[in-house]
């Protein structure tokens, strides 16, 4: 299966335009045409409707597996560009927003940083593609434990903070006079959703171990990366947020209540490209020894 054919492939079917597909990558109409008539070709399955432009049912399968496989592709290529890249005199750095806290961002260098906040699943995908020299991310995990990762790319992991979580609701909520609380007590609350400036709700669901899709019923959700706004929300009554204990406990006209059971932690984990995982130079370099210190 030719890379060239199926990336335009999934260009045609996420813009479902022939022409447009054709502007964005910068080839003919004609030649769009082509591609897709020699990937189904080469397939033997119809992938696209004509009219409306659509993926077929062989296409709809075929876009499950597009994704990984293209960026599998362009993690290659950025690997083993690395090798033969001279040294930077910068650094680019993609982070979750939740791990930009005090330590991360005392480790960034002076000058020459370009940070990048973006949702958790795609900060791995920007380290092993190039898009960014390292990865900050972040998530809930037994103490100790790693992160679980999407598997886009070897990558080198490293943890860099581990901190207590709270649950921020309401001074008037029930159980703002709690002295800790248990995610079973949670089960039938309200929550925010908020999957890039909070925790994510299947993790709670995950953790609980509950029945698939019971509980942590969504009250509201936020779609920002905003934590402060966040924490309004659950100060405001709109819902439940589970944050890291110090940001919980920053958060005005709310109640911060400690997360005691399960055993759970806000875990932030530095990734490297597998082209770092020896020993790192520039600005990459000064920016792990500081974390790690």
């Amino acid at each position: 299966m030719d890379p060239h054919l199926l990336r335009t492939y999934v260009t045609v079917a996420r813009l479902a335009s022939f022409s447009e597909a054709a502007r964005e990558l910068g080839y003919t109409q004609s030649a769009v045409s082509q591609h897709i008539a020699a990937l189904e070709a080469d397939l033997a399955l119809p992938l696209l409707t004509r009219r409306p432009v659509a993926p077929t049912p062989a296409g709809e399968r075929l876009l499950e597996h597009a994704g990984a496989l293209l960026l599998r592709l362009d993690a290659a290529r950025a690997d083993l560009d690395r090798f033969a890249a001279a040294p930077r005199a910068t650094l680019s750095v993609a982070a979750s927003p939740l791990a930009l806290h005090a330590r991360t961002l005392a480790a960034l260098p002076a000058t020459g940083v370009t940070l990048r906040a973006l949702p958790r699943e795609a900060v791995p995908a920007a380290v092993a593609t190039g898009e960014a020299d390292a990865g900050l991310v972040d998530g809930i995990a037994a103490p100790s434990d790693p992160l679980r990762l999407p598997d886009v790319a070897p990558l080198a992991a490293t943890g860099v903070a581990e901190e207590p979580l709270a649950v921020v609701l309401p001074t008037t909520h029930p159980l703002a006079g709690r002295s800790g609380l248990r995610l079973d007590d949670l089960v039938d609350a309200r929550w925010l959703d908020a999957p890039a400036a909070g925790l994510p709700l299947d993790r709670l669901r995950g953790a609980h171990g509950g029945p698939a899709g019971r509980g942590f019923r969504t009250a509201l959700r936020y779609e920002g990366t905003d934590t402060r706004t966040l924490a309004a929300l659950a100060a405001a009554g709109h819902g439940l947020a589970l944050l890291p204990a110090p940001v919980a406990a920053d958060v005005s006209g709310a109640t911060a209540v400690p997360l005691i059971a399960p055993r759970l932690v806000h875990r932030t984990e530095l990734l490297l490209p597998a082209a770092s995982r020896a020993e790192p130079t520039g600005p990459v370099a000064e920016f792990t020894r500081r974390l790690k210190s």
